[in-house]
């Protein structure tokens, strides 16, 4: 009996080595080796091993520059996401009303959005021309923290708002029983219980603040720059690989260093893994303020989008739908194909980075939610996970930056393949799958496996009667969420897309930077066409969702 327990031990441990070898492989190929050849040439920049040209970089008065602007913004835009993200946490998440999964959805629809488009939206809401024009904002660092705020204040209601439905009401009620003031009850019993939450929040929405690749772009001109653009503008204007892998490099350490500090800061066990979720109240009044700061937010999030919408609409001071009808078109032969041959392009890429991205993220889900009893097993498992949480460390940028001097030369000769920019974008939305499927795994009662397994299920049988009757409606909504990203994904798609299948975004990206109303005023509408799609996909993601799972 107990040898026949060992070799079934065996067979599991071989069986889980095995599946995690696939993911681990595709992730050593196309993220490990891209990231290292970008290092090395960093590191090595003349065949010989050189760190003082990292040095030398860092050095320059411009670099001094570029990086206090990216910590200063970036810190700015997550205290203000901060602040407006958790009132709107506690009313989509705690209280019920009319309508909460649509204004959720609304919500949640710019964090998708490409980072050009959002740049497009601000920009439109505070030029000279615009219903915010007014202010003098456009071509400040206030209108590049106003688009950076507008894109990851999302992350901030999602992340907390999981971890709020999740949490008991009893702890709270028996401090207001005990004489408790609201304000005394959120700070000493709900903020406790919801620092790892809020922790981890601010560090994503820092993360994506600070590796804002189009919102810069379209909002910084000339002036501004960010330590993303800057390695965009040495690699594609100035030719300057070294300084670029140097920069890169820089960034690169800046974030581990980042996420050290945040694993360190959530020492508390994370609320949002629990599937117990408490039952929403009806609003009152005492709620006023944050249904107030709530109902702001989301007139913040869509008033850029509206003035999207009617620049898009307007030519010569009418009404018209040239601007549409011109998406028919090459915009006057700045491309092979015309605009609406891109739309098709970036679903059908959108489509093969969604399954692939799927396919990667269930395996490493299943992988990383293996119940192990040992103290190794354990660590592996710790370390399989950080392992694949990487792609969402680095840079969009670097990463197609990587893929360019990585993936040039046989056997791995890439630059023409069709599948290169669906798997850069896999690669970008495979966090986000993982950390929508793992909190589900995870909850998942083991004493189910193991009652179909005394009844004769084999592990196929199980995985399909217990794991997929559970993870279904999440896996659909870890679809919807890639889907959405890989459509509107544009810092690793810039560096690697081929001229004849331009993506939207890159196409948007390219109208802005030729003059003529009429470009003007097709990227605008090809940016409602784009945003249109990933709000309705965003829509159904939301329906699709399981309370008390989903944050990052």
């Amino acid at each position: 009996m107990s040898a026949a327990r060992s070799r079934g031990r065996v067979r599991g441990h071989v069986g889980y080595a095995v599946l995690a070898l696939v993911p681990v492989a595709v992730v050593s190929v196309f993220f490990v080796l891209p990231v290292g050849a970008m290092l090395h040439r960093g590191l090595w920049p003349e065949g010989s091993f050189d760190p003082g040209a990292v040095l030398d970089v860092l050095r320059r008065p411009r670099t001094g520059r570029v990086v206090w602007f990216t910590l200063w913004t970036s810190t700015v835009a997550t205290t203000v996401a901060v602040l407006l993200g958790l009132p709107a946490a506690y009313v989509l998440h705690r209280l019920r009303f009319p309508g909460r999964s649509v204004v959720r959805a609304a919500l949640l629809v710019p964090f998708v959005l490409p980072t050009v488009v959002v740049g497009l939206a601000v920009r439109e809401l505070i030029a000279p021309s615009g219903v915010l024009g007014f202010l003098d904002l456009d071509g400040t660092a206030v209108a590049i923290i106003i688009g950076l705020v507008f894109f990851n204040v999302s992350v901030v209601i999602r992340t907390v708002g999981v971890a709020w439905e999740s949490l008991d009401r009893r702890p709270a009620e028996a401090a207001a029983a005990l004489g408790a003031t609201p304000w005394q009850v959120f700070r000493t019993v709900t903020l406790p219980a919801l620092r790892p939450a809020v922790v981890s929040a601010a560090s994503v929405v820092f993360l994506f603040c600070a590796t804002a690749f189009g919102v810069v772009l379209v909002l910084g001109g000339v002036r501004y720059a960010s330590v993303e653009t800057e390695i965009y503008l040495l690699t594609a204007d100035l030719l300057d690989l070294p300084a670029a892998a140097a920069l890169s490099l820089v960034q690169m350490l800046a974030v581990v260093c980042l996420l050290v500090v945040v694993g360190r800061l959530r020492a508390v066990p994370d609320p949002t893994v629990r599937r117990v979720v408490a039952p929403a109240a009806r609003p009152r009044w005492r709620d006023t303020p944050a249904v107030v700061v709530t109902l702001m937010t989301l007139a913040a999030v869509a008033l850029p989008i509206l003035a999207l919408v009617v620049g898009s609409l307007r030519r010569d001071g009418g009404w018209s739908l040239d601007h549409y009808r011109a998406l028919g078109g090459s915009a006057d032969g700045l491309f092979e194909v015309p605009v609406s041959d891109a739309l098709a392009a970036s679903l059908r890429i959108a489509v093969d980075a969604t399954w692939l991205s799927l396919s990667l993220g269930l395996v490493v889900a299943f992988v990383v939610t293996r119940r192990v009893r040992s103290l190794v097993g354990r660590r592996v498992r710790a370390v399989l996970d950080g392992f694949f949480m990487l792609p969402l460390g680095v840079s969009a940028v670097t990463l197609g930056f990587g893929f360019l001097i990585a993936l040039d030369q046989p056997p791995l000769d890439l630059r023409a393949s069709p599948m290169l920019v669906p798997i850069a974008q896999a690669l970008v939305a495979l966090p986000i799958v993982v950390r929508l499927l793992v909190p589900v795994l995870a909850g998942i009662d083991d004493r189910q496996r193991q009652a179909a397994a005394s009844l004769g299920a084999g592990p196929v049988r199980t995985l399909l009667t217990v794991d997929l009757a559970v993870v279904w409606r999440p896996l659909l909504a870890a679809a919807g969420f890639a889907f959405a990203v890989s459509l509107g994904e544009f810092g690793a798609t810039s560096f690697i897309v081929r001229p004849s299948e331009p993506t939207l975004p890159v196409v948007i990206y390219r109208l802005l930077g030729h003059p003529g109303a009429l470009n003007h005023g097709t990227a605008l509408a090809a940016s409602v066409v784009l945003a249109s799609v990933t709000a309705a996909v965003i829509l159904v993601v939301e329906r699709l969702r399981v309370p008390g799972t989903g944050a990052w």
